[in-house]
């Protein structure tokens, strides 16, 4: 099979309309999976619904070491209401940079990955291969993640991952976690020229966010990641302006590092918010941490060091990645944040990669995974 040119497969996938809500990543994942089953892969999808889909495609394979696994979403968010200079699915490029929702987040990763594994097929065959996961629905919760975690052998092995999620192609050795909590109360009705009579719910939960505006975690802070974070997103209440509202929510978003417990973090909101207010999990993924000094993640330090100004010295994301549900489910292996997207430019307007980025991380990832499978 000829050479997959990572900037041109990372246009193509541009042209896919997979903004989430509603995703349909189908034909997308449908497309790689053409593509690397024609290289040699085994290649599977996974329905998420009508229209939606994740894939997996794997080659080589031994006993005695498990394969190194890439992954990346499919999944876009929306455009935003301001107007775009570039056409978000046309794959344009200007000055060095290539431009579309999902470019650095995180269509250009995939397409370095997929480009750099199809080059390196026919060496993978006989070592202890290669394991490409594409999902659906991250955007959203890292819900296609989570589907293949819940699919008994969809997965299959994996001894060490590189989520190609946007880094400018600076390795992460972790990402903070996503702990989401909705907190309502409930009130009783009435006309609004007459509040007597009812229960204010707007006011139960506008104390409940005074609260919440002053709190901060006591928990140790993590020696890379800090302390985690707690924010109030949304608030909603009342059905009309003219009568004592009897139900209000709000939107509690905290990132969490790895000296905290989610279970004991919502034990505590329990008892500051009080009986009043009952919390419901919207979003529930860990932090993701590995040591830096891990034997692999030096050797891809020193890999990424010919692509970067020094030697990479450990960072974190704050963001969540699919990670939260994958690196669980295989064991727990070693596992890298590392992409060739823009991280400013993730969820932004007119957003775009550098082309350079993605020809750096495709023979990047080429590298990692020769070292890995000794070819």
């Amino acid at each position: 099979m000829p050479a997959i040119n990572a900037l041109r497969l990372t246009q193509d996938l541009l042209r896919f309309n997979t903004i989430n809500p509603p995703g349909e990543e189908g034909p997308c994942a449908q497309h790689l999976g053409a593509l690397l089953e024609a290289a040699g892969f085994r290649v599977t999808a996974h329905s998420l619904g009508a229209g939606r889909a994740s894939v997996v495609a794997t080659i080589g394979g031994e006993d005695a070491r498990a394969p190194i696994c890439f992954t990346g979403h499919l999944d876009v968010v929306p455009l935003g209401a301001k107007p775009w200079q570039h056409d978000p699915f046309a794959g344009e490029t200007d000055a060095g940079r290539v431009y579309g929702r999902g470019s650095s987040d995180m269509k250009a990763g995939i397409a370095a990955f997929v480009a750099a594994a199809i080059a390196l097929a026919p060496s993978l065959e006989r070592s202890p291969g290669v394991s490409l996961v594409m999902t659906a629905g991250e955007e959203t919760g890292c819900e296609g993640a989570f589907d293949l975690v819940s699919k008994p052998g969809a997965l299959g092995r994996a001894g060490a991952i590189v989520v190609a999620e946007p880094t400018a192609n600076f390795p992460y050795v972790g990402h903070k976690g996503a702990f989401w909590l909705e907190a309502s109360t409930e009130g009783v009705t009435a006309h609004g020229s007459m509040p007597e009579q009812g229960v204010n719910a707007v006011y139960k939960a506008a104390r409940a966010v005074g609260c919440l505006e002053h709190f901060r975690f006591t928990t140790p802070p993590h020696e890379l990641m800090g302390q985690g974070t707690l924010n109030v997103g949304t608030f909603n209440g009342g059905l009309n302006i003219n009568s004592v509202p009897d139900r209000a929510s709000i939107g509690i978003d905290m990132r969490t590092v790895p000296t905290q417990s989610h279970a004991q973090i919502r034990d505590t909101l329990a008892a500051l918010l009080g009986p009043e207010l009952a919390l419901r999990s919207l979003l529930d993924v860990a932090s993701v941490y590995t040591e830096p000094q891990h034997e692999w993640v030096q050797q891809v330090f020193e890999i990424m060091s010919a692509y970067l100004p020094q030697r990479p010295e450990p960072r974190i994301a704050t963001y969540f990645t699919d990670a939260a549900a994958l690196k669980p489910a295989y064991g727990n292996p070693p596992t890298l944040i590392l992409g060739p997207g823009e991280p400013q430019m993730a969820h932004q307007t007119d957003e775009y990669c550098v082309i350079d980025r993605v020809d750096a991380a495709t023979e990047a990832f080429g590298e990692i995974m020769r070292r890995w499978c000794g070819v």
